[in-house]
């Protein structure tokens, strides 16, 4: 049989080749054009974080980056200025805990990605399955937080719940602006995520859908066969480790293995999941005997164990405190008053939001922990800075030369409810601050009164 050939006219094709030479190169000279877009924020109040805040300053941003900050900083011929009398310029906040762009709507499972089979995944990585269209990103956004840590696991009591894995995988740091994540992703591997098991007695039968009460006993011999399950993978990976290193012939390559091998040699901490004082007493020594650098999450009784934290010197992401206490015989402010007790005692905190659709209420975590004895400028460092330095990303978080510009402008406290963002620059771009709760309040506000013709 003859194969004919497609009878595409050549002058057609070589008017497509003709576009496609002009349009893509067009494509990049716009986004390099973007990418060296030069700024300058004039005559506001600048939290640098790395000092006292400038009155009436400037701050200039060129090639994505913090280029000049001061009260008397010369304004480039070049750049767009703007004009931010009477408000106030902050670092972009960092949200240290979250699982923005791996859910959607929790309850349709079709759009929530943060959770594989198995007790044991240190493969997975959160950024595989980030989904940058996510609307919770532009909401997230539009309230100041510019850089978030999405944690994989499950959200049943914090991650990592009940029914879901020991090990979720890496925790992915993220800029909340870009087309797509190879645009946004600041670090694919930044943590390991690890739910401390629990000695639970309480036990939930899907089959039945009725609870039933384990004898302690019991539960304490599952939560030690976990444990035991844990600390022999720990070693495991040791020994992989090893073995890559030593360059062994015919080295039979093991994925899990290869990922744990980062956090067992120093090059990744382990974010563990821990809410309980006992837990979270399990969890450091379980650490310390593996060598491994530990951020402790969740934390709802770090305040019981401060002693402990101290002595390892182990930060702690705080997860939400607009809260009751956790214990009948606890304070009624002990989560509001447990970061300002851990900063006193020379704990490193940064808050995270444990949560999707309230990662936006962030600051008010932070400014509730101020009326209960944090100090402000420490609360401010405690939703942008530390986070960022807990996980070794040392070009963002203040607003200093040489940084990556990712900054909001506000018109008052950036802690406070009722302060709003005006400007948004993330890696040195000015950032839409639409979304889809601002476009339901703008439809419904113009909503005809009762009675009245459309």
């Amino acid at each position: 049989m003859k194969i004919r050939r497609a009878n595409f006219p050549s002058a057609l094709l070589s008017g497509a080749l003709l576009v496609l030479a002009f349009v893509f190169p067009a494509a990049a000279q716009n986004q390099s054009a973007a990418s060296s877009a030069v700024y300058a924020i004039k005559g506001a109040k600048i939290f640098t974080l790395v000092g006292a805040p400038i009155e009436n300053g400037t701050v200039v941003i060129r090639d994505g980056k913090i280029a000049a900050v001061g009260a008397n900083v010369p304004i480039p011929a070049d750049a767009e200025i703007i004009n931010a009398s009477g408000l106030e310029v902050y670092p972009g906040m960092f949200d240290a805990a979250t699982q923005i762009g791996l859910e959607e709507v929790p309850a349709v499972k079709a759009t929530v990605d943060a959770v594989e089979t198995g007790l044991f995944n240190p493969d997975v990585t959160a950024a595989t399955a980030f989904n940058a269209d996510s609307a919770h990103v532009d909401v997230t956004r539009a309230a100041g937080v510019t850089e978030v840590l999405t944690v994989p696991g499950s959200l049943g009591g914090g991650f990592g719940g009940a029914g879901g894995s020991i090990i979720g995988g890496n925790a992915s740091a993220v800029d909340l602006g870009g087309w797509n994540i190879n645009d946004m992703a600041i670090r694919r591997h930044a943590a390991m995520e690890l739910t401390w098991p629990s000695i639970s007695t309480g036990l939930f039968d899907f089959s039945t859908f009725a609870f039933h009460r384990l004898p302690f006993a019991e539960a304490q011999k599952q939560y030690q066969q976990k444990v035991d399950q844990l600390s022999d993978l720990f070693d495991k990976a040791r020994h992989y480790a090893q073995a890559m290193q030593s360059g062994a012939p015919n080295f039979p390559r093991d994925l899990k293995l290869e990922a744990l091998a980062r956090v067992v040699q120093g090059q990744e901490p382990l974010l563990v999941i821990a809410h309980s004082a006992r837990d979270i007493r399990h969890a450091v020594e379980f650490c310390e005997q593996q060598k491994v650098r530990m951020i402790l999450g969740g934390a709802d009784e770090a305040w019981k164990t401060i002693g402990l934290l101290k002595k390892y010197n182990i930060p702690v992401i705080i997860g939400p405190i607009l809260s009751m206490a956790q214990d009948e015989d606890d304070a009624y402010d002990a989560d509001y008053a447990m970061p300002g007790e851990l900063y006193a005692a020379g704990v490193e905190i940064a808050f995270g939001s444990f949560n999707t659709s309230f990662s936006r209420r962030l600051p008010q975590y932070a400014g509730t922990a101020v009326g209960y004895g944090l100090p402000h400028d420490q609360a401010l460092k405690a939703v942008t800075t530390n986070a960022a330095q807990m996980l070794g990303l040392d070009d963002i978080g203040t607003i200093e030369p040489g940084r990556i510009a990712n900054v909001v402008v506000t018109n008052g406290d950036l802690l406070e409810l009722r302060t709003q963002v005006k400007y948004l620059f993330i890696k040195g771009q000015l950032t839409s601050l639409d979304n889809k709760q601002l476009e339901l309040y703008e439809r419904f506000s113009k909503r005809p009164k009762p009675g009245t013709q459309p």
